[in-house]
Parts: C-alpha cells; structure tokens; sequence
C-alpha cells in the first residue's frame, strides 16, 4: 500500500507547506527528535521544496520527555501555521492521552483538516482510541501491537513491518522506525531521490549493527 498521490505535490511557490510533530509530556524522545532530524535536515538543506517542519505542543510550554530531556517548544497548537501533515509520536505519555477525551477530539478536528496523520510507535493508539484507525491498516511498537487490538479490533495491524502507508495515514513502529516513516515521507512528497540525499546527509545506514560476541 502506499499515501494518496494526491499528497505529492510540486513545490508552491505561494505557500510554504508545513509539518508540525506534537510534543507532550512523556513523549518518547527519539519518536520526536528522529522524525525532526530528517525533516529539519530536509527543509532547511533543500529550501526550494517549499516545505518547513515545526516543533509544538498543545499550550506552547516546554515539555519535559520520557527520559527527562526537556525540549523548548516553537509554536502552541492555537498559533500553528496551516498544517499539511501531522506526527503524533507515543512514548509512556500517550497511556494518560488514550483516555484524554479533549486531547482525542483534538485529534479528531486534525483529522478534518490536516490531508496526512502520521504516527510514530504509541502514537498510533491515541489514532486508534480516537476512532482514526477503524478497519484501516496500522503498525505500532511491537510491545503494544497487541493493544492496538484490544482499542479498535476493526484495525488491520500488521506485525513486523515498520511503517504503513494507507492513503492519507502513515504510522510507524516503534522509536526508531519514525526515521525510516520519515524518510519515506521525504520520498513521497518530493522524489525517492531527495530521500536519498537526506539519508546521506544524516548518515544514515538502516543495516543492523554488528554486536561483538562474548
């Protein structure tokens, strides 16, 4: 499966488009930070793709991650330029935000008018409580795959793959799997050749590591 084509548009030369990726308190850092690395790097080395990613939280105030990094935030969700996508990334502070009615209906208005949701691990379960992930196929950390089920069983999750694109949504799996979603997003948006570009600019290489024994 892969995104809408109807997402994949030529640079603007009106309107930049935007990306903002949510922080809350308890997010997983490198759902976030990964995610920016490869869009940062993107927009800013490549700014004739017309395209700018964006750090915000809901109130503006910094956030405080899962590990105790504390990240200040550019924009509150009120002063947002026009989204074009959105990332919601997890980590232990989305377990509050799956009963979090005002943050899901949050989600729900996005969903009215963002044209792409995007989810990094967990992220993927505040979609599902908000009823974004019905009878759509989805992915999550491989930790809470089973979850995802128990919050929407209409939900077609698929093990082992580490990212899903279904039209106008794209999630990940867990934690790292958001560079690789990102790095997608790149391809998709401009040309596989950008991505490709943006990889070797990060120096980014998605063999496994080779562990010493003993």
């Amino acid at each position: 499966m892969s995104l809408d084509p109807s997402l994949s548009q030529q640079p603007d030369p009106v309107r930049t488009r935007t990306i903002g990726i949510l922080f809350f308190p308890g997010v997983e850092e490198l759902d976030a930070i990964g995610p920016w690395e490869v869009l940062s790097y993107w927009t800013q080395h490549f700014p004739e793709d017309n395209w700018r990613a964006v750090c915000f939280s809901l109130d503006g105030a910094p956030v405080t991650c899962a590990k105790g990094l504390t990240v200040q935030i550019e924009h509150a969700a009120a002063d947002l330029p026009e989204l074009d996508v959105l990332i919601h990334p997890g980590g232990r502070g989305t377990r509050v935000l799956l009963t979090d009615e005002p943050h899901l209906e949050w989600v729900r208005e996005q969903r009215a008018k963002v044209p792409l949701m995007a989810s990094v691990c967990t992220g993927s379960l505040v979609y599902a409580a908000a009823g974004l992930l019905a009878g759509r196929p989805a992915t999550t950390h491989w930790a809470s795959l089973d979850r995802l089920r128990e919050l929407d069983p209409t939900v077609d999750v698929r093990d082992g793959e580490r990212f899903v694109a279904d039209g106008d949504l794209l999630t990940s799996a867990g934690i790292s799997a958001g560079i690789d979603m990102s790095l997608y997003l790149v391809g998709h948006l401009v040309a596989p050749w950008r991505a490709a570009a943006v990889r070797k600019g990060i120096e980014y290489d998605p063999q496994p590591p080779v562990f010493a024994e003993g």
